[in-house]
């Protein structure tokens, strides 16, 4: 189940991605499909162990194509091991509601994408999210779990802030919304009640047998009930003086 809407989020043959906090790896998965040179990183030790598993089956099973690579490791998202300007993409995919310095996370991933590159940015939405902080306590005051509630505006000014451009929004998995709201109403462990497994089988079988009925449904429910808010945005290029700027810096500073 993919949040990042790849038709509004170009991805080319060995480009190379950063999955930031990659959990299962969803999205790290289909970008090695699509030919990628993927790298998929999380503080989970656990979950990175998973996902590596997963993409050593991939390869031998013959599921990327030639060129592509892909490898996961734990690390930190406020202190990213890579150079600048090492990726071409960057993912981040409800994460940011879980960190205390979001604009700290916002300026890696700035440092570490190529000026020109894309970013695409997933939280989950107010409205459906303020339902769940109001249902439940449990859902959000448990460690590691969501300390804040973005909305749309205030999400994208920090990403301006933080010197990007976005370029298009959208709203993802309406389905998902009740769910989440029975899963609060009945308690958020308890997973024996029978409107929340009931939901659950629907949203496997929709997920497994992708019928027309249920796609245009949460099409049409996306813009009122979605689940996740998608932001994407590039990183500009320097302004060709600035740039000039900045590699006759040094040559002239030697010669005074």
């Amino acid at each position: 189940m993919l949040t990042v809407d790849f038709s509004r989020f170009p991805l080319a043959p060995g480009d190379r991605v950063l999955d930031l906090g990659c959990g299962a790896g969803r999205h790290a998965f289909e970008c090695y499909r699509r030919g990628a040179r993927v790298v998929a990183l999380d503080q989970n030790a656990e979950e990175i162990r998973e996902v590596a598993t997963w993409f050593a089956a991939m390869a031998e099973a013959g599921e990327a194509p030639a060129g592509a690579s892909a490898v996961a490791m734990e690390g930190d998202a406020l202190n990213l091991p890579f150079p600048d300007a090492s990726f071409d993409v960057v993912i981040i995919s409800e994460v940011m509601e879980h960190i205390p310095d979001d604009k700290g996370v916002l300026a890696e991933m700035v440092r570490v994408l190529k000026p020109g590159g894309r970013i695409a940015v997933t939280v989950p939405r107010y409205g459906p999210e303020k339902v769940c902080w109001t249902l439940s306590d449990a859902y959000h005051e448990v460690e590691g779990g969501h300390i804040r509630i973005y909305k749309a505006d205030e999400l994208l000014a920090k990403i301006r802030e933080a010197g990007l451009r976005p370029y298009g929004t959208h709203h993802a998995h309406a389905l998902h919304s009740p769910y989440w709201w029975l899963k609060c109403a009945f308690g958020v462990d308890n997973d024996k009640a029978l409107p929340v497994r009931a939901y659950h089988k629907l949203l496997v079988w929709d997920i497994m047998k992708k019928p027309l009925a249920t796609r245009l449904a949460e099409q049409a429910l996306n813009p009122v009930m979605g689940k996740s808010f998608v932001a994407y945005a590039t990183k500009p290029h320097l302004p060709e003086a600035d740039a000039a700027g900045t590699e006759a810096g040094p040559t002239a500073d030697a010669a005074r």
